[in-house]
């Protein structure tokens, strides 16, 4: 009886509103939407392109930066193109299997970004905390085996959401009141008890997300300390401008995340429209933000664009 009945709603669809409250909007909103997205994808491939053919760039801060943009791909693919459909062409449905599959990435890539974050923290601090020993320290098999534990803590952390949803009934409603499938949204339909769901997702942000802002945090603090030491006024001024350029990629990413997790459980009284811009702007924002802040702003990178252009030039 169970078997049939999950069988049965795991062929069905799911609907998502887009978002709720700016139905008439919506149209309008895609605009920007669909800029930020290619935006994103542009600087993200052109970063990867570049640290791909230059060999000089084969460095852990390139590395590091290249997973990030990696992560970045396919954390705003995997939801944008679906968004736009919604805000577009009213393209509403969206198949189980698809749905789960969208809460997996979202959340397992959300997972591996924040890891990737705390690695590239770490590579500044020991890149200026002790810069005579940074490449004994950070050499290029500790930061495969790094980026290969953020990756694996990702996928095995996140797997779990999707099995204990996949063996769970759905209620008759099938409405998500958001642009994507995201784990709370999802478990929202299900007709039985999620107690078990809810505390493993709980346990799961914030071991993955706490620990990961404790070691960016004391990262910046000991990079700051040392900052602070240094004889010249201009040389600190430098760093705290690409240690105050890299919190802000940080915080655009924990700040709405938090938000939107947070809110799911604890914040009923938040306006719907105000709760889902926030969902959007965390799977959106960063991606767009990372290959300015992270790309631009290094020197090297940067003359790598300017040559790629000039080159392009008449």
């Amino acid at each position: 009886m169970l078997a049939s009945r999950n069988s049965s709603s795991h062929s069905m669809f799911f609907i998502l509103l887009g978002i709720p409250g700016l139905e008439n909007y919506q149209f309008w909103i895609a605009f920007p939407f669909c800029v930020m997205y290619i935006v994103a994808v542009t600087g993200n491939v052109t970063i990867l392109h570049i640290i791909r053919i230059d060999h000089t760039l084969h460095e852990p801060m390139y590395l590091f930066l290249a997973m990030l943009a990696t992560t970045d791909l396919v954390l705003s693919s995997s939801t944008q193109p679906k968004m736009l459909a919604i805000l577009w062409f009213h393209d509403h449905k969206i198949e189980y299997h698809a749905c789960l599959i969208q809460v997996f990435f979202i959340h397992a890539f959300s997972s591996v970004e924040s890891g990737v974050l705390m690695a590239m923290a770490l590579d500044r601090y020991v890149a200026i905390c002790f810069p005579l020993r940074h490449s004994s320290i950070l050499t290029t098999s500790v930061v495969v085996k790094l980026g290969t534990a953020v990756m694996v803590r990702g996928l095995l952390w996140v797997s779990p959401f999707c099995f204990m949803i996949s063996r769970m009934p759905f209620c008759p409603n099938k409405v998500i009141p958001q642009s994507y499938c995201e784990h709370m949204a999802v478990l929202k339909l299900v007709c039985a008890d999620t107690k078990i769901n809810r505390g493993y997702g709980l346990f799961v942000a914030f071991s993955v997300v706490g620990f990961d802002i404790i070691v960016i945090g004391v990262s910046y603090v000991m990079i700051l300390r040392a900052v602070l030491r240094l004889p010249s006024g201009e040389a600190r001024l430098k760093a705290f401008g690409t240690c105050a350029s890299h919190i802000g990629v940080i915080l655009a990413l924990y700040i709405p995340a938090l938000f939107t997790f947070l809110t799911h459980r604890f914040g009923h009284h938040v306006p719907r429209v105000v709760h889902i811009m926030f969902a959007n702007v965390y799977l959106l924002v960063p991606p767009m933000l990372n290959p300015i802040i992270y790309g631009v702003r290094t020197k090297q990178i940067r003359d790598r664009v300017i040559q790629g252009c000039c080159r392009k030039g008449p």
